[in-house]
């Protein structure tokens, strides 16, 4: 029997996740969220996600992916390498890290069936996906059939965020009553700065104008 009163959150402590966690706590009796150490360079992302997970009342586990690291050189992961201002104009931005969607909620699955859950939550958005292809929704759709098929499990990879835009991303934690939280206590930054980050990256370059665009009708709200 599937159980539906029970969710995985994949959860690095970002604005996307932080979201997707608050939804979840709503939705669900309990909420499991799973981060991952993958040699990324900013640690900060964990404490925060730890952080977050204490606050929300969340059991939180962290699994240690830091071959990705070694497999998948970029900007996230190496202090010798630039974050892109800009995304480029073919191929993918040099914070894309190969495969880390696919591992991550493989490795979520495998955690989710192991305590009887068979809904695995992420924040990816094709809306937003700033040309990563591992938050499309054709990928999405995909690695569920593949993880049910390699299981024989009914997992279904849940993305409340796929058809929405930062915007009403705020939208949806204010609705939650976590906006000053995922504002103030979240990392979105790719240079590691918390909150409203550098302002200077396409993290928080698209976070800054979301936020923007909702607060210019928030108090009209």
């Amino acid at each position: 029997m599937r159980n539906k009163e029970e969710a995985v959150v994949v959860f690095s402590g970002g604005q996307d996740s932080t979201t997707c966690l608050a939804w979840a706590v709503k939705n669900y009796k309990k909420v499991y969220a799973v981060s991952f150490d993958y040699g990324q360079r900013h640690k900060k992302e964990l404490e925060c996600a730890s952080e977050i997970a204490e606050k929300m009342g969340v059991e939180h586990t962290v699994l240690n992916l830091k071959e990705l690291n070694a497999l998948a050189p970029n900007s996230l992961t190496r202090a010798d390498i630039a974050v892109d201002k800009d995304a480029p104009e073919e191929g993918t931005p040099n914070s894309f890290v190969e495969g880390r969607n696919l591992l991550f909620l493989t490795y979520a699955a495998i955690f989710a069936k192991t305590h009887g859950v068979t809904d695995v939550i992420t924040g990816v958005s094709q809306s937003d996906f700033s040309g990563y292809p591992d938050c499309r929704d054709v990928f999405i759709k995909s690695l569920n059939v593949t993880l049910n098929l390699a299981m024989e499990y009914e997992f279904d990879i849940i993305t409340p965020l796929m058809w929405i835009d930062k915007e009403q991303t705020w939208e949806m934690a204010d609705d939650l009553g976590v906006f000053d939280l995922v504002r103030n206590e979240t990392l979105t930054c790719y240079n590691g700065v918390k909150g409203d980050g550098c302002g200077d990256c396409p993290a928080c370059k698209l976070r800054k104008r979301g936020l923007d665009r909702y607060l210019e009708r928030r108090v009209t709200k």
